[in-house]
């Protein structure tokens, strides 16, 4: 299954079930949080500049707890 989702700047980002397990074996604690990452892309809360010139989606998903997608 390939989802895709437009970043803030128009970018169209697909997600594959391939990368989608990528992401999940290095990142366990996401493996609930697919459908929370493509509305992270879609609408951050936030849009922060990353160490390497990056842009990185942040927004908050639970009380304390925020994902952050590069």
């Amino acid at each position: 299954m390939v989802e895709t989702a437009t970043s803030k700047n128009g970018v169209p980002i697909r997600l594959t079930a391939e990368r989608w397990s990528h992401v999940t074996e290095e990142h366990c604690e996401l493996a609930g949080y697919r459908l929370e990452v493509l509305q992270c892309v879609t609408d951050p809360e936030r849009v922060l500049a990353g160490g390497a010139g990056e842009l990185l989606a942040v927004r908050q998903v639970e009380s304390g707890k925020w994902l952050v997608v590069v």
